[in-house]
């Protein structure tokens, strides 16, 4: 097993919901699952990085306007 203080995480690779956890708690990163709310659920999971982004669109519903989010994002799927 890994050590959990990770600084990046890699495309192609597994990493339990434990070691994601720790990432995003220490990390300015955005973290997109396709299991819902269930991410952290079972901290034994694991899940593959599929994708790594340098950053992405946010739409207000206040003002309408789009901003670019300069903000590291990884896309995930349990495995």
């Amino acid at each position: 097993m890994r050590e959990y203080q990770l600084n990046t995480l890699k495309p192609g690779e597994n990493y339990s919901a434990k070691e994601l956890d720790s990432f995003v708690s220490t990390t300015d990163v955005i973290l997109v699952s396709s299991n819902t709310s269930e991410l952290f659920s079972d901290p034994d999971r694991e899940y593959k990085v599929t994708m790594e982004l340098d950053g992405c669109f946010e739409h207000s519903s206040t003002n309408g306007e789009k901003q670019f989010r300069n903000k590291r994002v990884y896309v995930v799927e349990k495995t």
